[in-house]
């Protein structure tokens, strides 16, 4: 196209003023242009610079409000997780109060009902046993002293046999059973 111009330019020469004219014009815009080139390649490194400064101050505040979101948020989530622990604390507590209730409740209903068929409670059945392990020790002593009251009864009346003496221990056991005999005979009489 510069060329052309000067082609153009060379051509008339009345018009050379014209020529030189639209020449000195685009030599103008070709240096405006390299100008504005230079200018834009210097601007542009500040402006890139300038660019990279106002990401990193953006990034800078960025980083501090999501620390301060995150920092509420984990406070947040904390008084929440505490409340919620609470909340289940609670009603851990009242549902064992609850079962303690109906435990309760059964036991004592059962107990009636027990009760009012006639069966012993375990107190009564205790004390129950209570009594028969005493009763059981009284007839083993029973038992004891008498069989040692019968051995030592036998051994007394052996040597009462042998002896001269035994024949006065028979005649009086033989009296008293004779006066016994005498008495009811005389009582019976009385009340015909």
């Amino acid at each position: 196209m510069v060329k052309r111009l000067k082609d153009i330019a060379e051509s008339s020469s009345g018009d050379s003023k014209l020529g030189d004219t639209i020449r000195d014009s685009a030599q103008q815009i070709w240096l405006a242009g390299l100008g504005a080139f230079s200018k834009a390649q210097e601007e542009g490194v500040k402006v890139f610079d300038a660019l990279v400064q106002e990401g990193k101050g953006l990034e800078e505040k960025t980083r501090k409000v999501t620390r301060e979101r995150m920092g509420n948020m984990s406070e947040r989530m904390g008084a929440v997780s505490e409340q919620v622990n609470k909340a289940a604390t609670q009603a851990t507590a009242k549902t064992n109060a609850a079962w303690d209730r109906i435990e309760q409740v059964f036991e004592d209903r059962v107990a009636r009902s027990l009760k009012s068929l006639g069966v012993p409670t375990d107190s009564a059945v205790s004390s129950l046993k209570k009594q028969i392990e005493e009763l059981s020790a009284e007839v083993r002593s029973l038992r004891a002293a008498r069989s040692a009251s019968a051995a030592g009864a036998k051994s007394a009346a052996r040597p009462a046999r042998k002896t001269a003496g035994s024949n006065t221990a028979a005649k009086t056991t033989t009296k008293t059973a004779a006066t016994k005999t005498a008495a009811k005979k005389a009582g019976a009489k009385r009340t015909t």
